[in-house]
């Protein structure tokens, strides 16, 4: 489903991904974590081609984000993103903002954007919302609107950028059950996040990373029984503690 094979980048001299090699398998879940600046945004920004990478190549469904041929917003338009700064649009109500890409992408009939928008925040919890505007919604509703958009377009894949980082910490639970249903559900998702609990409730596999390589790609019980690395020991003992 995503194959990413010996991806490098740099910003100027400074290498921020360094030879990552990883595979996430259709109805997989894959949570990437690691220190901050270990290069994890980065990694799941080149997945979509919102980031591009120097060397290595990234495939979605077989076609290869990187090809100067290929068509960014199609693959983009089936690989739902989820950003940690929930990118909602202030003057429009929570359905308008699920509706806009589908109209506009997928050129379905407002109507019927509309009605998949609805069907889509009450599946999110947010039935009472529909009218609402960002800015009459708390930080964990704001980000369930955001989940639906990105769903909104039948992806094959979700990707989540540190989407509870930016949450009060009550509102943190609300968003990590929308997640872990979709997780039920099948979606094939790569999340990063510093949610250990939900990567030791929800995760197939935890990719760990540091210094813009990852060291660790293990199923999720060997990584938190008895982690491979002692960089990965003194994360998760630093993590779990709080």
């Amino acid at each position: 489903m995503i194959e990413i094979a010996d991806v490098s980048k740099a910003y100027g001299r400074t290498p921020v991904l360094r030879h990552c090699s990883a595979a996430v398998a259709r109805g997989e879940v894959v949570v990437v974590c690691g220190p901050s600046g270990s290069g994890k945004s980065t990694l799941i920004k080149c997945v979509n081609g919102l980031v591009p990478f120097d060397s290595g190549s990234i495939r979605v469904n077989g076609v290869s984000v990187g090809d100067k041929g290929t068509d960014l917003p199609a693959v983009r338009a089936r690989i739902g993103m989820v950003f940690q700064n929930f990118e909602l649009y202030p003057h429009m109500t929570a359905l308008q903002n699920v509706s806009l890409a589908q109209i506009h992408v997928l050129k379905r009939r407002r109507a019927e954007a509309d009605a998949r928008s609805e069907q889509l925040l009450r599946r999110v919890g947010l039935a009472d919302k529909l009218a609402s505007r960002p800015d009459q919604l708390s930080g964990g509703q704001q980000q369930r609107v955001s989940i639906a958009r990105a769903l909104a377009m039948d992806p094959q894949a979700m990707l989540f950028d540190e989407p509870t980082s930016a949450l009060d910490p009550e509102m943190v639970n609300e968003v990590l059950e929308v997640m872990q249903a979709l997780a039920l559900d099948g979606m094939t998702m790569m999340v990063v996040t510093h949610e250990m609990g939900f990567a030791q409730r929800v995760a197939d596999r935890v990719l760990f990373m540091d210094d813009g390589a990852i060291l660790e790609d293990t199923p999720k019980a060997a990584f938190f029984a008895e982690p491979a690395t002692e960089r990965a020991r003194q994360f998760l003992a630093k993590v779990l503690s709080h």
